[in-house]
């Protein structure tokens, strides 16, 4: 690992430096090839409920939730800021850099076209008015009258 990759990583701003969560961190230490490795996330590391026990592992990070860093700690693992990890390991070798997925966030749900057939796009607009279905198209059976006449 470079270190110009880390510090590359941590001037992203704030929608691309992904948060981790103690789960995802926890299913890429697994595998013979990451015991012993310190894991580097340049961004936040928070706490996963659904995950009951974690492994031992190290993790060095931006910040830790309270309760992520408590859990790592009663593990056997350990917690370290980047300043900790640079003096431990100044080349920076037998490390796994991670990051969160940036495509979790709910804005991304409504990127694309929303009414085109096939498409998934959540709708921007959440009126049933302007969402309602007009036309003929693959998903109707039947052309739908329009609204002014549907009430009478």
């Amino acid at each position: 690992m470079e270190f110009r990759r880390v510090h590359n990583r941590l001037l992203l701003s704030r929608t691309n430096k992904a948060s981790m969560s103690l789960s995802r961190i926890a299913k890429f230490s697994r595998g013979e090839e990451n015991t012993g490795k310190v894991i580097v996330v340049p961004t936040a590391v928070l706490d996963d409920v659904r995950l009951p026990t974690i492994p031992k592992m190290r993790v060095c990070a931006l910040r830790f939730s309270k309760m992520a860093a408590r859990r790592i700690e009663a593990a056997g693992g350990e917690c370290l800021t980047f300043d900790q990890f640079a003096t431990e390991n100044p080349t920076g070798s037998n490390t796994l850099l991670l990051r969160g997925r940036k495509s979790r966030r709910e804005v991304v749900k409504s990127y694309g076209a929303a009414g085109v057939p096939g498409s998934h796009t959540k709708p921007k607009c959440t009126h049933k008015k302007n969402e309602r279905g007009r036309g003929r198209r693959r998903s109707r059976e039947w052309k739908v009258k329009s609204f002014k006449y549907a009430q009478k």
